[in-house]
């Protein structure tokens, strides 16, 4: 029970940059460009979580099979789950985003991303544990420097479709203690199984994640901050892969 503790804190500690983010977003008045470049930041940086932590471990664990069934799962119920939300939006009376617009749904569909890679990457962090080896404070610092900017672009996009503040903390705070909950569980439930249910999971939130990087976060930040959030991906990835790669995981 200790130990299902300790993973549940490092969930929460992975998950605890979402709300700094919403909190920067709510109470500091951020340029869209700026903004944009932030969330470029993230976007380069959750897609060398993506490919470094998630595909190549969840590849090596589980092959071919486990891997390619994990990462389409983790797409397509993103994208239910997107156009979900934009059936829901439309229902509500919102106008449909036309091309080279954004859509209503930005903010919801950030969270959904967040939770569908978020959960299973808990749940991984919460198994990890259980090698004796501890998690890495590199792998920790990756996470934070990807989360911090979906708590931002996340929130700014909540706050500018009309919710209050109260609740888009609310959601924030939620997210975080599912993702100690989810932590919690992996260390209990995955440590008898063998390694192919965990390769499962992490493909499942990297193919979840990418989903979401090409159909909102990206779009986004390049509509509101132009050619310069290139860079700012760059930039992003170049941080995240050196600090999972800067000590031991």
């Amino acid at each position: 029970m200790p130990e299902a503790l300790a993973a549940g804190l490092w969930g929460l500690a992975a998950a605890s940059p979402l709300v700094m983010g919403a909190l920067l977003a709510l109470t500091l008045r951020i340029r869209p460009r700026t903004l944009a470049l932030i969330m470029g930041f993230g976007a380069g940086a959750l897609i060398s979580a993506v490919a470094f932590d998630l595909s190549i471990e969840a590849f090596e664990r589980g092959g071919t099979g486990s891997f390619a069934g994990g990462l389409a799962m983790g797409a397509i119920v993103f994208f239910a789950g997107d156009r979900l939300l934009d059936r829901l939006s439309r229902e509500k009376g919102d106008e449909p985003a036309s091309e080279g617009t954004i859509s209503q749904t930005a903010g919801p569909a950030i969270v959904l991303g967040v939770l569908l890679d978020g959960l299973p990457e808990s749940v991984v962090l919460g198994a990890s544990l259980l090698s004796g080896s501890g998690i890495g404070v590199s792998l920790v610092a990756a996470i934070f420097v990807s989360n911090l900017p979906e708590g931002l672009a996340g929130a700014r996009d909540l706050s500018d479709e009309g919710h209050s503040r109260r609740w888009i903390l609310g959601l924030w705070l939620s997210v975080a203690l599912l993702s100690a909950v989810a932590a919690a569980v992996g260390n209990v439930l995955l440590g008898g199984m063998s390694a192919e249910p965990v390769a499962i999971v992490q493909a499942f939130a990297a193919g979840a994640i990418l989903a979401m990087l090409a159909d909102t976060m990206m779009p986004e930040a390049f509509a509101k901050g132009g050619d310069l959030v290139g860079l700012a991906t760059v930039l992003g990835f170049a941080s995240a892969f050196l600090l999972s790669t800067s000590g031991p995981t």
